[in-house]
């Protein structure tokens, strides 16, 4: 075999390694100066920068002004029902779910009822069969009171005996007689019907008023027994509130009773729909305390409500001072009091933006509390309340740490 050539393999020595990877190094270190020096000024410059206290710009209500008191509770319907039957069945029928609109009397759910209407059906037979016997016996009196007339008359006159005489008078009573135990016994297989169409009429659930189906308790098939407490059976088929009759309940501490007084106007906040407040007043104040929390039950009224207002919303209630207009029931923007000062003759707030402090004039309106109505500033900014007078537009701030 020949021998192989490894000259090639050696390693020259003599070349001198390539300037660019130098050049980038040092480009690299010149980079991380720059950097550094950057962040020293920053540091530096927020070392200077002026700590302040910031509080953001909100919506209020102009209502707040005139709050006396303010109470949490629920929306409950005055008027509800658990509609059931006073008969016993399976529920073969059901008209309503959730959510449905009922009239009064309206059949919202049957029972199983054939054997029911075929009782019916036959005291209604009975009545028919019962209304032809008065009939009958009616048709025999006027025929007994006619042969009695003519016996009276023949007897008058010597054509017949004394004994056919009392035979006549004996039929004509027992004629008269036959006529009223008959209409008596209309009368029992009338109320005999009557008795079977209620019977037949409480397999047929109806609405007790005007309402809505709140829930649903038992589905067709279910057996349906009336204060049931047996297994595998159901009293209630549905629950039916009144929507016209709803009111907020809420519980109000005794010490502060002396504050409401009965149509004392409110303001209704519910939770479902934070931005709408609802007129109220106060309806009643039930007179009993409740000796574990201290509190009375007070009852307020919605003035106006629409559909969104539903039983069992939690809602939040304002005892008002004096009945506010329309118009003060929307929310306005306000900021905090102190964060408001004059520069030049005018109304300005500083406004922090990207850790600067911003100039912003604003229009000053209605006080409400401890906050200033503005505009010229929207919702959600955040504004420098303190220390205003060491502030100056542009100026570098940093935010206080709580």
């Amino acid at each position: 075999m020949d021998n192989p050539d490894i000259s090639k393999l050696t390693i020259d020595r003599s070349a001198t390694p390539a300037a660019r990877p130098r050049r980038r190094r040092w480009l690299w270190v010149a980079g991380a100066g720059v950097a550094a020096v950057a962040a020293i000024a920053a540091f530096l410059e927020l070392g200077r920068a002026q700590t302040v206290e910031t509080a953001a710009v909100t919506t209020a209500y102009p209502s707040q002004a005139v709050t006396l008191l303010n109470a949490t509770g629920y929306v409950v319907a005055q008027r509800k029902a658990a509609v059931a039957s006073k008969a016993t069945g399976r529920l073969e029928w059901l008209g309503v779910m959730e959510g449905s609109r009922v009239k009064k009397d309206e059949v919202i759910a049957r029972l199983e009822n054939r054997d029911v209407a075929a009782s019916r059906e036959q005291a209604a037979a009975n009545v028919k069969v019962a209304a032809a016997n008065v009939e009958q016996a009616r048709a025999e009196f006027r025929d007994a009171e006619v042969n009695l007339k003519r016996s009276r008359d023949l007897a008058a006159k010597n054509f017949i005996s004394g004994s056919a005489l009392d035979s006549a008078i004996a039929r004509f009573d027992k004629a008269r007689a036959g006529v009223q135990s008959s209409e008596a016994a209309l009368a029992v297989a009338q109320a005999n019907l009557k008795s079977a169409e209620v019977t037949l009429d409480w397999t047929l659930i109806r609405a007790p008023f005007d309402g809505v189906v709140l829930t649903k308790s038992a589905n067709v098939g279910d057996n349906i027994t009336p204060f049931s407490q047996a297994a595998d059976t159901k009293g209630a088929v549905v629950t039916i509130a009144d929507m016209d009759t709803l009111e907020v309940e809420a519980d109000v501490a005794e010490a502060s009773l002396g504050k409401i007084k009965p149509g004392q106007p409110c303001e209704i906040q519910l939770d479902a729909v934070p931005e709408h407040r609802f007129p109220g007043a106060v309806n009643r104040i039930v007179p009993t305390v409740d000796r574990a929390k201290a509190t009375v039950l007070v009852k307020i009224k919605f003035l106006e409500r629409d559909d969104r207002v539903l039983p069992d919303m939690s809602a939040k209630v304002a005892f008002l001072e004096r009945e506010v207009s329309a118009a003060d029931r929307k929310p306005v923007t306000v900021v905090p009091k102190q964060a408001i000062v004059e520069r030049n003759g005018e109304k300005v707030v500083f406004v922090l933006k990207d850790g600067r402090a911003v100039r912003t004039r604003v229009e000053v309106g209605r006080t409400i509390t401890d906050l200033v109505q503005v505009a010229g500033v929207p919702v959600g900014e955040r504004v420098i309340v303190k220390p205003l007078d060491k502030v100056s537009d542009g100026e570098r701030v940093k935010v206080a740490a709580k």
